[in-house]
C-alpha cells in the first residue's frame, strides 16, 4: 500500500507544485493500492484561488491542463484508491475524494464537503465534470452541483459523495480494511474490470473536443469578474 498525503498552504489547496507531487506519486506508485489522505486537519480545500487569479490567460489554461490531468489520473489510476477524508474536501478536494474507489469521511462537525464551483462563478473542465457526473448519483446533482452545497460529512454521505462516515479513532483501521479488501483480488483483473467500468481519458472528453471546450471553459476563469470574485473569497477567508 502507497500512502499519498496532500499537503500545502490554504489547507492543501491544489497549486501546480502540489499536482505536479501528486502525478509524480501515482506514477510511481505503479498500480500499487493508495491511500489518498491530507496533512493535518484538512484534506483539500480546493484549488490555489490566489495563484489561479494571478495567472494570465495563457497559464490559466495551462493551469486548467494540470487540473485535467492531475483528476483524470487519479479516476483512471488501475489500483485502487481509497480516500481518507479527514477535515475539508470543496470543490478540487471534493473532486480528489469522488474519483477514489472507496471515500471515507472522518466525522466532524467542522468539515464541509462539496463543490461550490457554480457558487463562484467559474466553470468545469470538461473530464472533470464527466468524472462528476459518473461518480455523483443523478439524483443528487442539483444540490451537489447546481446549488454548489457545502455539506457536513454525514449529509455528504446521503448525497453520495462519500461512502461512510466514522469516528476520528477508527477511520485509518477502516481505510485501510477497504482498500485491502479492494486490494485482495488479483491486481491485472482489477485493472482491467477498472478500465472497462470507467474507460480512458478520451471517454471522459475526446482529445479532438478536449482543447475546444477547455477554452470555453477558460473564458468563465479569466473573466475580470471572475477573478474580483476568487480574491474576494481569499480575503473573506482571511
Amino acid at each position: 500500500m502507497v500512502d499519498i498525503v496532500l499537503a500545502g498552504p490554504g489547507k492543501n489547496a491544489l497549486n501546480r507544485a502540489s499536482m505536479g507531487r501528486l502525478l509524480a506519486d501515482l506514477d510511481a506508485a505503479a498500480g500499487r493500492p493508495v491511500l489518498l489522505t491530507g496533512e493535518g486537519d484538512t484534506f483539500c480545500a480546493g484549488l490555489d484561488l490566489r495563484e489561479v487569479a494571478s495567472l494570465d490567460d495563457a497559464g490559466t489554461l495551462d493551469f486548467l491542463e494540470l487540473v485535467e490531468r492531475c483528476f483524470t489520473a487519479l479516476y483512471l489510476y488501475p489500483g485502487p484508491t481509497v480516500a481518507l477524508v479527514q477535515g475539508h474536501a470543496i470543490a478540487g478536494g471534493c473532486i480528489l475524494t469522488i474519483a477514489c474507489d472507496r471515500r471515507i469521511a472522518v466525522a466532524s462537525p467542522r468539515a464541509k464537503i462539496g463543490l461550490n464551483e457554480v457558487a463562484l462563478g467559474v466553470c468545469f473542465p470538461p473530464r472533470t465534470m464527466a468524472i462528476v457526473k459518473q461518480r455523483v448519483p443523478r439524483s443528487s446533482w442539483t444540490d451537489v452541483v447546481l446549488a454548489a452545497s457545502l455539506v457536513s460529512p454525514d449529509e455528504a454521505l446521503r448525497l453520495g459523495l462519500v461512502d461512510a462516515v466514522v469516528d476520528p479513532a477508527e477511520a485509518r483501521a477502516r481505510a485501510d480494511a477497504d482498500l485491502a479488501r479492494l486490494a485482495a483480488s488479483p491486481a491485472a483483473a482489477y485493472a482491467t474490470a477498472k478500465r472497462l467500468l470507467r474507460g480512458t481519458a478520451d471517454d471522459l472528453c475526446p482529445a479532438e473536443d478536449h482543447r475546444r471546450r477547455l477554452d470555453e471553459a477558460l473564458a468563465a476563469w479569466t473573466a475580470p469578474e471572475i477573478k474580483a470574485r476568487l480574491l474576494a473569497v481569499l480575503d473573506k477567508k482571511k
